[in-house]
């Protein structure tokens, strides 16, 4: 026994390792905010309800049937069955009914109630796959923001490294006298500001973890990190489209719009069960009743079964209703429907003139990332070479701490730049693919 505890305790504790060491891919990430995202639940139970009104629709077609039954015990007077007269007594009375109806026209208004109920179901899918397609974008923006943390602080660490390493350097060259002992303290000041920063780093970083895994649901902030990698500016021709081209597509696959279409879909066919309502309506009914009757003063005691045989009657026929005058509810209804349409149609507009502006924003802001990024670059590769170049005179003694400091902050601040650029790039194409339907799952 105690060597099967201790197997159990390893093994527990292995499990529990490996999940400590496990690190999320973005598509980890996407996959699991989509299986246990609350917003998500909550529409696919708006969907069941959907469902439900779909089969409540299909069951208006299908005839009605109750059956009832009831037995009652009378004590006082009951008739007599041999002169008539009422005299006190206890009698039980037992009756069932059975009654079917079905409905034959109605103005369609089952008919119109199915098809409403089915586009009901695919609005409700549609609503479904936006807030999919949101949770997506939300869970790609916080892994980015992870990255990018993450290469700021690589940076920042860098940048440190190379300052102990001037300190260290600058601390021979004031002991050979080639430098004053002063040029020291500005290092110093240097490196200490660097340590705050990549202090406040790595705080944007574990907020950017507990960001990221708060939208997972996930509880285990120490333990959550995601994959690592030398993520570059993926290759895309989602540039190569015009925003007039990005928003005729994004028509097409945007969840939004169909919505909104669905919304005038719902209000048509609402008006068309609204004026079936003005419509007469036709059904038709079958019944069933028999009885048995028992008293004290019955001189033959009939028995129950022959009694509820001699006692049944049959009754069916039509039943035609013409409204006439409802407390003008029915004309309201019609009324209420087409400023509805109207309503419809307008969010319909709206929405296209929203995810209009959006598209061309959005692409207007990758073009500017992009040539924000390249300047970037450009002010990278620049500034390496002037810092090089102080390095140089600052070894010979020609230039100052402070100016050499000035070089290499300018160097820092161009190497954060490029860090920035590249990640606020590679968000803003995939915002771009986004609306022209392409998977977010994937950063290359």
């Amino acid at each position: 026994m105690k060597k099967v505890y201790i197997l159990i305790l390893l093994i527990a504790g292995t499990i529990s390792t490996m999940q400590a060491q496990k690190k999320w891919t973005l598509k980890e990430c996407v996959d699991y905010a989509l299986e246990n995202n609350i917003a998500i639940k909550q529409s696919q139970l708006d969907r069941q309800n959907s469902e439900l009104d779909k089969s409540d629709a299909v069951g208006n077609f299908l005839p009605t049937a109750n059956i009832s039954a009831s037995h009652q015990w009378t004590i006082g007077l009951n008739p007599n069955q041999l002169t008539g007269l009422f005299e006190i007594a206890t009698a039980q009375t037992s009756s069932g009914n059975l009654n079917i109806g079905v409905d034959i026209f109605n103005g369609l208004q089952n008919i119109n109630r199915l098809h409403r109920a089915n586009l009901a179901l695919l609005a409700n899918q549609y609503q479904l796959d936006d807030i999919k397609d949101n949770t997506s974008l939300q869970v790609v923006q916080a892994f980015l923001q992870i990255l990018f943390n993450k290469e700021s602080l690589k940076v920042l660490q860098a940048q440190y490294q190379v300052t102990m390493g001037e300190l260290k350097r600058t601390k021979e060259l004031v002991k050979e006298g080639v430098l004053a002992q002063g040029e020291i303290l500005e290092i110093e000041a240097n490196g200490a500001t660097q340590e705050q920063q990549i202090v406040n780093a790595e705080n944007a970083l574990r907020i950017s973890k507990i960001s990221l895994a708060q939208l997972l649901l996930l509880t285990d902030y120490d333990n959550f990190d995601i994959v690592e990698g030398n993520y570059m500016i993926p290759s895309t021709t989602i540039m190569n489209n015009t925003p007039k081209q990005i928003f005729e597509k994004s028509l097409e696959v945007r969840n939004d719009v169909k919505i909104s279409q669905s919304n005038i879909d719902l209000a048509e066919f609402d008006l068309k069960i609204a004026k079936g309502a003005l419509l007469p309506s036709l059904s038709a009914f079958y019944g069933f009743n028999t009885t048995y009757f028992n008293s004290e003063l019955a001189l033959v005691k009939i028995p129950f079964f022959d009694q509820v045989s001699d006692n049944k009657r049959h009754s069916f026929g039509l039943q035609l209703s013409i409204p006439i005058l409802n407390g003008f509810r029915n004309r309201n209804n019609v009324r209420r429907s087409l400023v509805n349409i109207e309503r419809a149609k307008y969010n319909l507009a709206q929405t296209k003139n929203n995810l209009e502006a959006t598209v061309n924003q959005a692409y207007n802001d990758a073009k500017g990332a992009l040539k924000a990024y390249e300047a970037a670059e450009k002010t990278l590769t620049s500034r390496k070479e002037a810092h090089r170049y102080s390095t140089n005179r600052f070894d010979e003694g020609v230039m100052n701490s402070f100016d050499f400091s000035q070089s290499k902050q300018r160097l820092e601040s161009a190497e954060s730049d490029v860090v920035r650029t590249k990640y606020d790039y590679i968000f803003r194409l995939k915002i771009l693919e986004f609306y022209f339907g392409l998977p977010l799952t994937d950063l290359n």
